[in-house]
């Protein structure tokens, strides 16, 4: 039986994902016209709490299955992440050979794939280390919670930059993975609250962007202490505005985007690239905001449609795992989807 899905969790899933694909949609056109179109303050904006909210949602539901055997959770948790990471880092690879090769020689390119299994490659990170956060909460789940959490809050406050990317992010993104597990029974309670008095709530809201907006501008919102709290005040901020938005079915679309954000966040690279290069080759808009924008919507658009064509096919693969890759005896025939 397919479990009940939770809709703010799948609004604030959708936002997230879109304001992903936003940034690098983004700042790779600018990189590539060398000019800062409109679109950047956008996402100057969302930076304080876009990868602190996707991974405290992503912790949120941990509760459900931590107590699970080591091979049930692994295979959940580990495997799951790891057979779409190594599926789609090959596909990025096939995409981008010829210019690895043309720059570094067929040897650049062996050693590029195998650092990236190391070290994950581009876009592909948060994939990467997701099912690591999963076995390091497993793995202490009988230690003091508040040392845990301390340990997390210490290493995003420092911060580390030793240039690897597992151990950066980790450092970075892990104090709100544990948070989402940690403290969701309160994050639910919280939104009730908002659902109960929404009139409050929007006009809290409002005062958040502002505030967030003004802390950006000022240049102080990576500083020691404040990254961290601007990082757990835009999740709220961001649990606060996908309450509000469950209360209606006007922005469907948008959690339906939720429901389906890891078909995105493995496919977006390629329409994203390809449709920033047609832009900017043809010279047709010339504003790098509105391409920017239209290199976003090809990101987002185009990876759905992809998953639509191939979902009732042999080639579902991309987006399903299939049961060989599955540790130990299925539970069902048939795929397990991406999310």
């Amino acid at each position: 039986m397919e479990r009940q899905r939770v809709a703010w969790v799948d609004y604030a899933k959708g936002f997230c994902i879109v304001m992903v694909v936003m940034m690098h949609s983004t700042l790779g056109v600018e990189y590539h016209a060398e000019q800062i179109g409109w679109m950047h303050h956008i996402v100057e904006f969302a930076k304080p709490f876009r990868m602190p909210d996707f991974f405290m949602i992503a912790g949120l539901f941990l509760a459900r299955t931590i107590d699970r055997d080591w091979r049930d959770y692994l295979d959940r948790k580990v495997l799951h992440f790891g057979y779409f990471y190594l599926l789609w880092l090959t596909i990025q690879f096939v995409f981008r050979a010829p210019g690895i090769v043309a720059e570094q020689g067929t040897g650049g390119l062996v050693y590029q794939y195998a650092l990236a299994l190391i070290d994950p490659f581009g876009t592909m990170w948060f994939i990467y280390v997701l099912p690591i956060f999963f076995v390091i909460v497993k793995a202490t789940r009988r230690l003091p919670w508040w040392s845990i959490w301390l340990t997390g809050a210490a290493l995003e406050i420092l911060p580390v930059h030793t240039g690897w990317t597992v151990i950066d992010e980790t450092a970075a993104r892990f104090v709100y993975f544990y948070s989402g597990y940690l403290f969701a029974p309160q994050i639910f309670r919280f939104v009730d609250w908002v659902l109960a008095h929404s009139r409050v709530a929007a006009l809290g809201l409002a005062a958040w962007v502002v505030c967030e907006a003004a802390v950006v501008g000022f240049g102080i919102s990576e500083l020691p202490f404040i990254g961290l709290a601007l990082g757990f005040i835009g999740a709220v901020a961001v649990a606060t505005f996908s309450a509000l938005l469950s209360k209606s079915d006007l922005m469907a679309p948008l959690r339906y985007l939720g429901q389906n954000s890891i078909v995105v966040y493995l496919a977006f690279f390629l329409p994203m690239a390809t449709s920033r290069v047609v832009l900017l080759k043809t010279g047709v808009i010339t504003d790098i905001g509105t391409i920017s924008l239209l290199v976003t919507t090809a990101g987002v658009v185009v990876p759905i449609l992809l998953f639509w064509a191939v979902r009732n096919t042999p080639a579902r693969f991309l987006f399903e795992r299939p049961q060989w890759a599955r540790l130990g005896r299925a539970r069902r025939p048939g795929l397990v989807p991406a999310e």
